[in-house]
């Protein structure tokens, strides 16, 4: 179970990427005070953590209405994973989290909230790891997440100073260490759903 959580963490950590998150906080809201900055960090991470966990709890049921199966689901999310992972590798952030503020919407929204902390990678890899066991599955999972987005929360208040000690030049290292750790988990997840795809194929 303790080695489940800390692979769940790992995966959500490394797609979420606090770290490189914070530096994006910091240029949406560099402008406003220490209290809206913390309403809006606070808005942001309340709705992604409802958005993963009715996506984690409803995961199986999402399953059956539409006929999808765990391994096509792992297949899909692996390489959605993977493509995060690849786009963060080469420095950059992938079309799938990035930040694109029109002015005119709430940023705890979005671009905060979606795509950037709860984005197709974030739902898949929640979806799979819940959906590979039971109840018990689907509260790690959760717990798991809730205290990522504590983290990241702590991360964005204090955003002004990690962003000056860590500079461009960590953060782009610790983009990168991410995204290698990231690619591995979606290459994981991958291999995961095509062994179980043949299994599903051979017992039918």
């Amino acid at each position: 179970m303790i080695e489940h959580a800390i692979t769940v963490f790992l995966a959500f950590f490394a797609i979420m990427n606090p770290i490189a998150n914070t530096a994006v906080f910091a240029g949406l809201t560099g402008d406003k005070s220490k209290a809206e900055q913390r309403h809006i960090a606070t808005k942001a991470l309340i709705i992604t953590f409802v958005i993963i966990l009715l996506f984690a709890a409803l995961g199986k049921s999402i399953f059956d209405l539409f006929g999808i199966t765990l391994p096509a689901l792992r297949i899909t999310g692996g390489i959605l994973v993977f493509l995060v992972g690849y786009h963060m590798l080469q420095g950059s952030n992938s079309k799938l989290h990035t930040e694109q503020d029109d002015g005119d919407s709430d940023i705890a929204v979005s671009p905060l909230a979606v795509p950037l902390l709860a984005g197709p990678g974030t739902i898949a890899t929640a979806m799979n790891y819940s959906a590979s066991g039971g109840w018990t599955a689907i509260i790690v999972t959760c717990l798991v997440f809730l205290a990522l987005c504590l983290i990241t929360f702590i991360c964005f208040l204090f955003s002004a100073r990690i962003i000056a000690v860590i500079g461009q030049n960590g953060l782009s290292i610790v983009t990168r260490l991410m995204g290698l750790i990231l690619a591995v988990i979606g290459t994981q997840m991958l291999i995961a759903g095509i062994q179980g795809a043949v299994h599903f194929t051979s017992a039918s």
